[in-house]
């Protein structure tokens, strides 16, 4: 037999000397096993699930439709104030109104 061989033995005997046969046996399982583990979890901190994709876009169509739902109200007061004769809350109106515009291509339509 080689020394090389027979030192590693040696070697081996001693780091294993608290281990049963099946330990021994099962370990590279273990190690893989546990190499996948590390794996998929890396794998799932990087990555959006579609779950959440999903939850993250209502919550931006929600801010969009309650922002909509601000600019109508205040595009409503202005209009009102205008037609009493407020020329400043005709200007304001037209500005709202084309903030609207820009935001109504971006809120799904939803049928009734």
């Amino acid at each position: 037999m080689s020394v090389r061989f027979l030192v590693a033995a040696s070697m081996s005997a001693g780091l294993l000397a608290g281990c049963t046969a099946m330990d021994v046996v099962t370990l590279p399982v273990k190690v893989a096993k546990t190499g996948v583990n590390a794996a998929g979890a890396a794998v799932d901190a990087v990555t959006t699930s579609q779950a959440e994709a999903d939850q993250k876009r209502g919550r931006e169509v929600r801010r969009r439709e309650e922002k909509l739902g601000k600019l109508q109200n205040k595009y409503d007061k202005l209009s009102a104030r205008c037609i009493r004769g407020d020329h400043d809350a005709c200007t304001q109106q037209s500005m709202v109104r084309a903030e609207i515009d820009l935001l109504m291509p971006t809120v799904p339509y939803e049928a009734e």
